[in-house]
């Protein structure tokens, strides 16, 4: 799949697979901006995308995002087709020990296909055996 991608930014550098099999393209911040006051830092990566329609852009953080303390303050960010703006992650701090910092790999991109949802409004659901069964309610 082709996609767009405009550097805005000298530095950015265009998203990549690390290894062989990666499901994730990884993210390289060119800029952090930090705010002490509320413990965030935005990592802005120099990038917009265009992502085609009838497909999402979905942020993770990377796995050693542990290693700094830090965790992603949506959890998940959601690229939408019509956004263009620039490709950004904030992050919580819980220790302004370890932050990142510019050059470094902050998250990791995944496009994906997204169905278009019709909702059908009903007064009955089919049955299953988990039934309303929610929050942690199948483990022990």
């Amino acid at each position: 799949m082709k996609v767009k991608i405009k550097k805005i930014h000298p530095d950015a550098k265009i998203p990549f697979y690390a290894k062989p099999g990666d499901a994730g393209l990884d993210l390289t911040c060119v800029e952090v901006e930090t705010d002490q006051l509320l413990d965030k830092i935005t990592c802005n990566t120099g990038l917009s995308i265009e992502i085609p329609h009838g497909y999402v852009g979905l942020l993770f953080p990377r796995s050693s995002v542990h290693k700094t303390g830090m965790t992603l303050c949506n959890s998940v960010g959601v690229i939408d087709s019509g956004y263009r703006g620039e490709i950004k992650m904030k992050f919580n701090v819980k220790r302004w020990i370890t932050i990142y910092k510019k050059g470094d790999r902050i998250g990791q991109l995944l496009i994906l296909p997204y169905p278009k949802i019709n909702f059908i409004e009903s007064e009955t659901l089919s049955k299953t055996p988990r039934a309303a069964g929610g929050f942690g309610s199948t483990g022990e």
